[in-house]
């Protein structure tokens, strides 16, 4: 994809976007905190405008609109590599005429479902549990979400292993899975 930043002469270095979902998390939780929660304590009755739980619920459907939005972003990439011709391609060998800030949305929508779940959760943790066993949560909550990220990138390496390989197609991919 071509990763100049909006037309101009600055390249985006394919690890740095990321920093999108940072920057969406930190802009959402200050915005929250700034804006929401005064204007939803007035109609709630509560000091801090949600409870737990609904901020722990927004977060998750976000999570969810986050998964449709990329794969909506992966088919529109997909057809244009098609279209262009570059379906045979390695993703490293050429670049494609289809701008790389298609991109930002996936990545801001999860870091705006995090403010919401991640700090929800943290907070949840923190009042509902003895202080003993907060700390434990937490670590235990860290240490599910990097467990989480190492399946998620064994299916991903297991997914392009069987792809890649020459000729393969959907019947290959279920005869060598299943």
């Amino acid at each position: 994809m071509d990763r100049r930043f909006f037309l101009s002469k600055f390249k985006i270095p394919p690890a740095s976007f990321s920093v999108f979902g940072i920057l969406s998390m930190t802009a959402t939780a200050v915005f929250y905190v700034q804006v929401l929660v005064p204007l939803l304590s007035k109609f709630t009755k509560r000091k801090r405008g949600l409870s737990l739980k609904e901020r722990m619920g927004i977060g998750i459907a976000i999570s969810c609109l986050a998964t449709a939005v990329s794969a909506i972003v992966e088919r529109k990439r997909r057809n244009e590599a098609i279209r262009e011709g570059l379906s045979n391609y390695q993703a490293d060998a050429v670049v494609m005429n289809m701008s790389a800030m298609w991109l930002v949305p996936q990545h801001c929508l999860p870091g705006i479902a995090e403010a919401f779940n991640f700090i929800g959760r943290t907070e949840f943790y923190y009042s509902q549990l003895a202080k003993t066993m907060s700390s434990i949560a937490i670590s235990l909550l860290a240490f599910g979400m990097g467990v989480g990220s190492l399946i998620a990138g064994l299916i991903v390496s297991v997914v392009k292993n069987v792809t890649q390989s020459e000729g393969a197609g959907l019947l290959e991919v279920v005869r060598i899975t299943g």
